[in-house]
């Protein structure tokens, strides 16, 4: 039985599409159809029906999936223990990273990273959403929280300052704003409740429960242009908002915030060379970056319920 194909099998049933597995393999969409048709015609059965939505599990496939699973995690055992190869670093990291931390901190330092690896691919999924870790999404995932359980490999990897901003245009246009009372009446910016991919993201809640929204949306990136714009405003990353010139801090003493993120790795690839080398890398660049993460003269920043974050 060939392996390969098993192992289309496997990210199809995860990505539980032919472009989100085609993505993953780096290959073609026909590609992965090819081999697990031929997967089927191998064992004589189904494993996938097809619908509107994409591909789902049949239950031929779902007794299938913890055998190619195990076999996985044989491979990656193999392949920890081989020795580094000469030529340096080689192979695939995927990130995921939400997506004002992964754009703005994270990709112009990868960039040179893997300029230096030449034989390393690193793939960044900077999205709007979490990104999970127990469906292969990613081989390294940075959260807002840390994860519960699993057997995977944890550490803080740094706080993060918030702020209220407003554009020049629009505090000029606009009563004064002195004290928390005075936000009453102005226009925010925010996430769209029902679709927040997180609770570290209700920090609006604690400031202001605004009646007036200018705009609402799933990604940080628009909010911040929409404030820049001069719309209202909105609770917004410090390494985010301060590249921004038209932005000004509101109520500094008073509306600043502190966040955390998380990083994450699957227990059976810490050993790769690959892995720890991003890992590594990562941590280093965070580190790198705290002048940018957490600005000074924001004043006492609250953390969420008033608690300190875990370390």
């Amino acid at each position: 039985m060939d392996w390969n194909n098993l192992r289309f099998f496997l990210e199809l049933a995860r990505a539980g599409t032919l472009v989100g597995a085609a993505r993953r393999l780096a290959v073609d969409h026909t590609t992965v159809a090819r081999r697990v048709q031929a997967l089927e015609q191998e064992l004589g059965a189904a494993l996938f029906v097809r619908e509107a939505a994409g591909h789902r599990v049949t239950d031929a496939g779902r007794h299938l999936l913890p055998q190619v699973e195990a076999m996985e995690a044989a491979f990656l055992a193999v392949e920890s223990a081989a020795p580094a190869p000469r030529e340096g670093l080689s192979g695939l990291v995927r990130i995921g990273t939400t997506e004002g931390f992964g754009t703005v901190v994270l990709a112009p330092q990868l960039a040179l990273f893997a300029q230096r690896h030449p034989s390393l691919l690193i793939d960044l999924l900077a999205l709007p959403r979490l990104v999970h870790l127990s469906r292969r999404e990613a081989d390294i995932v940075i959260s807002l929280e840390r994860p519960a359980r699993g057997p995977v490999v944890v550490a803080k990897l740094t706080d993060y300052a918030l702020q209220l901003y407003a554009a020049e245009r629009y505090l000029e246009a606009h009563p004064p704003i002195a004290t928390r009372e005075d936000l009453r009446g102005h226009s925010f910016i925010s996430y769209v409740d029902d679709l927040l991919f997180s609770k570290e993201l209700q920090y609006l809640g604690e400031l202001h429960r605004p009646t007036r929204f200018a705009l609402r949306s799933t990604s940080v990136v628009a909010q911040c242009q929409a404030a820049a714009a001069g719309a209202g405003l909105a609770v917004l990353p410090a390494f985010l908002a301060e590249r921004e010139p038209a932005l000004r801090r509101v109520l500094p003493g008073d509306a600043r915030f502190i966040r955390s993120f998380w990083i994450s790795m699957p227990e059976e690839t810490k050993h790769l060379a690959r892995m720890q080398a991003v890992w590594d890398f990562l941590r280093e660049t965070a580190q790198a970056q705290q002048r940018v993460l957490l600005p000074e003269g924001g004043g006492e920043a609250p953390r969420r319920g008033g608690r300190q974050a875990r370390p």
